[in-house]
Formats: structure tokens, C-alpha cells, sequence
């Protein structure tokens, strides 16, 4: 199994647009996908602005599905709009 941590610095005056697009739009397309396990989406407590969006799929193969599908190509740019800035970590899951 594979998870990927993404973090996001999210537009002052675009959270609840970041919000309601991951869980309108974003994650409904992701859970669609072969090999989906999880998503969830973290709002950091002393820092309102950055998110953390922790995926997890079967494989690093089913996560690369997700990552070239239609979908996520059509819904990449609309998320991008929403903030300045992100980072990835990609884990095995172990145990």
C-alpha cells in the first residue's frame, strides 16, 4: 500500500472553496478509482491556511492510475487555482 501526503498553503479567501471542491468533486472522482483506498483531507489547527491531503491506494501503479486519469487532469488546474504552494511525501505503508 501506498500513501501520499500532500500539503497545501491555500489562497487566504479560498478555503471553503478548497473544501467544498475536495469534497464535491475531488474526492468523490478519487474514491472511483481502481486500487483507492482512502482520502481525507487535515486542516492544520494553528495554521488555518494549510491543509494536508493524506491518500492512500494499493499500489504506487493504482495511485499513478489516479494521477493520469481524466479526471484528475480536469480537476487538477481548478485545485491548483486554490493555492500558492504544495509539497509531497509518498510512504510504504509498513504495518
Amino acid at each position: 500500500m501506498i500513501q501520499r501526503h500532500v500539503t497545501f498553503a491555500v489562497l487566504p479567501d479560498k478555503a471553503a472553496e478548497f473544501e467544498k471542491l475536495f469534497a464535491d468533486e475531488y474526492r468523490p472522482a478519487m474514491a472511483s478509482m481502481k486500487g483507492f483506498c482512502a482520502v481525507d483531507l487535515l486542516r492544520r489547527e494553528d495554521q488555518p491556511l494549510e491543509y494536508q491531503m493524506v491518500i492512500r491506494f494499493e499500489s504506487a501503479e493504482t495511485a499513478a492510475g489516479w494521477r493520469n486519469s481524466p479526471a484528475h487532469q480536469e480537476l487538477k488546474p481548478r485545485l491548483k487555482s486554490l493555492y500558492s504552494q504544495s509539497t509531497l511525501e509518498v510512504f510504504d505503508v509498513i504495518a
